[in-house]
């Protein structure tokens, strides 16, 4: 798989998808690898302030495979395939959007969706969350105040449309943002939302609690541990951020992956929301059941499209498994059953480009 060619994996979706297919992409995926700050990102990670991000976009140069894992070994997964610091395909300004990670995960977990973007003549950027993320770990301060990845997003927009190597290619009259799983309350953060943990408190209390109150798999997550990590001293900005308004205008539309922690968000907050959302998850989703978050997300937001994979489960969304995996994650590597992970990858992605190809006119 991970020399797979890239017309192979196209023929592959469009075996998968049928009339839903994408047209074939008119470009490769270049990639860069770049890096600034966020305001809190160094009482989340330790004392790092620095945030990591990928930048994918139109490309002409031939992709070669990415892979997750140890520098030396059998990789964790198979991220995808790009052109690593290829020159941009053209002169032309292309719509941007911004990617944001789940819980544990990364901006190289993205790959398989920033590329197909840039793919399809976007821009896409994708953050490493500090104190929320696989790379450099997570940590109570990260965990306990998710809000703060839409200020990292924000962040990573200033930086792009400052940078003179990015900034020219930018159409900031088309800007979006999507997200998987946590990532997708970090998109409707963007989109005007409010966090509201008291509520998510009550419900993880109560009788409908759902999978996502429980200890995760990358980290023994315990909100009832919240207070008392927004009470230290160093905690106070991002406390005060709890119930803040992240809504950046300049966000046009959104697109959500099997978003969790729904619960959390105050529901007047998403009832307000006036930028287009389009939502995809699977019926088969253990960690972010969908009556309790992807459908409430739905039900609540106007006008908010919402597509049902059959069968796929959460991490299903995940980037495809390397031999590492299966064997030291394995919880990570089950798909939905009657699914394949291409098969779920294809899908989302002609989603994603159709959605953005409409809402980013």
């Amino acid at each position: 798989m991970r020399s797979r060619p890239l017309l192979a994996l196209i023929a592959l979706a469009c075996t998968l998808l049928g009339p839903l297919a994408a047209a074939a992409a008119p470009f490769t995926a270049g990639e860069r690898q770049l890096a600034t700050t966020s305001p809190t990102a160094a009482v989340r990670n330790h004392g790092d302030p620095t945030l990591a991000l990928i930048v994918w976009y139109p490309a002409t140069a031939a992709e070669q495979a990415v892979d997750i894992g140890p520098p030396n070994g059998p990789p964790l997964f198979i991220a995808g395939a790009v052109a690593r610091n290829a020159a941009f395909a053209d002169s032309d300004r292309h719509p941007l959007v911004l990617i944001s990670h789940g819980f544990g995960g990364s901006a190289r977990q993205m790959t398989w969706l920033g590329a197909a973007l840039a793919r399809h003549g976007y821009i896409a950027v994708a953050v490493n969350h500090p104190g929320s993320n696989g790379v450099t770990g997570l940590t109570d301060e990260g965990v306990s105040a998710p809000w703060e990845r839409a200020a990292d997003l924000r962040a990573a927009l200033d930086f792009v449309l400052a940078s003179p190597d990015l900034a020219p290619h930018v159409d900031t009259a088309r800007i979006g943002v999507a997200g998987f799983s946590l990532g997708g309350f970090t998109s409707l953060l963007e989109a005007g939302a409010r966090p509201d943990f008291a509520r998510f408190l009550a419900f993880c209390d109560g009788p409908h609690r759902d999978a996502i109150c429980n200890p995760q798999l990358e980290y023994p997550l315990d909100f009832h541990r919240q207070a008392a990590v927004l009470a230290q001293p160093d905690m106070a900005p991002l406390a005060a951020d709890e119930t803040a308004d992240f809504r950046d205008p300049r966000i046009k539309a959104a697109f959500l992956i099997a978003p969790a922690v729904i619960e959390g968000l105050d529901p007047a907050s998403l009832r307000r929301i006036a930028i287009p959302v389009s939502i995809v998850l699977g019926s088969g989703d253990p960690i972010a059941p969908p009556a309790t978050n992807g459908e409430l997300a739905a039900r609540l937001i106007p006008g908010a499209r919402l597509r049902v994979l059959p069968g796929v489960g959460h991490y299903d969304f995940l980037s495809e498994c390397g031999p590492a995996s299966f064997k030291n994650v394995a919880s990570y590597c089950v798909d939905g059953a009657g699914t394949h992970r291409a098969q779920t990858h294809a899908a989302a992605e002609a989603a994603a480009v159709a959605f953005f190809d409409r809402a980013l006119q």
